[in-house]
């Protein structure tokens, strides 16, 4: 299993100088993939925008949307062109990783109506797939980009095996990893394809001397539209220590995940470094 780290670009506070110090240590110190959280009424960075400057200074590691929400940007041949320019900077290394989001407030502010979100992201992939195969609009010096496809239901694995490589899970533990990347071998059976999907799975981390304060005041913040008691069991499951990550990192792939991706409670540049130390890269 590849082990990928997330860029702290939805931590609020983050500077410029920061996510740049976090991608050229995640490149270093041998991470498969950066990968970025989308919000639009959040303290974040935008998620293109950020792989972009990462893209910039980095050689080999990935770069990963996951995910990217695709229904706020109703223009999917616009989004499309932003994929593959990226892939195309990049060398080839971009994967656009995509899904609904359920956040009202996200959708209010893009004036957007949840209502039919999914519908409209099946149209959007049907396009974004034509634009990446057709000589209409390039670039095309970087291939295709990879594609994933985020949920946890079954209109998800059945969207994922209609449209892309594979699939990512939102933050779950491996048990329940494990039982939905069964759902997506079954809807790729559905389907009739005889490839192997990409099955990618997303959890937390929060390491060093600030550990614990880090994950309460962070993803207590980022969840709170959940609920306070929904936000601290969040926060509770964090992996704060070398042995937790080594455990979850055990734990995603005794499920069968391909890539698991470790995301921040904090934009200090030596969680980089300490997360490396724990799963031994």
């Amino acid at each position: 299993m590849d082990v990928a780290i997330g860029l702290p670009n939805a931590v609020p506070g983050t500077t410029g100088a920061e996510l740049v110090e976090w991608a050229r240590r995640a490149d270093a110190r041998g991470f498969s993939s950066l990968g970025t959280i989308d919000r639009l009424v959040y303290d974040n960075y935008e998620p293109l925008t950020v792989l972009a400057t990462a893209a910039a200074v980095t050689e080999r590691i990935g770069l990963c949307t996951s995910v990217l929400l695709g229904p706020l940007r109703p223009n999917a041949a616009e989004l499309a062109k932003r994929a593959l320019s990226l892939n195309a900077l990049s060398g080839g290394r971009f994967t656009l990783g995509i899904g609904l989001g359920a956040r009202e407030d996200d959708y209010a502010a893009s004036g957007v109506d949840l209502r039919g979100r999914g519908r409209r992201l099946d149209a959007m992939l049907e396009r974004i797939k034509e634009v990446w195969v057709s000589e209409e609009i390039g670039p095309a010096a970087g291939g295709t980009p990879g594609l994933i496809v985020g949920g946890g239901v079954d209109a998800s694995f059945a969207r994922a095996a209609r449209f892309a490589d594979g699939w990512i899970a939102g933050g779950s533990p491996p048990e329940q990893f494990g039982e939905m990347v069964g759902k997506v071998h079954e809807a790729w059976s559905a389907a009739g394809r005889q490839d192997e999907p990409r099955a990618l799975g997303l959890t937390y981390f929060s390491l060093g001397g600030d550990a614990e304060r880090n994950a309460s005041a962070y993803l207590g913040d980022y969840y709170g539209w959940l609920g306070e008691d929904v936000a601290k069991m969040i926060a509770a499951g964090a992996a704060k220590d070398a042995e937790t990550v080594r455990q979850y990192v055990a734990g995603f792939e005794a499920a069968g995940c391909g890539e698991l991706i470790l995301f921040p409670s904090s934009s200090d540049p030596d969680q980089v470094d300490l997360l490396a130390d724990a799963v031994g890269l």
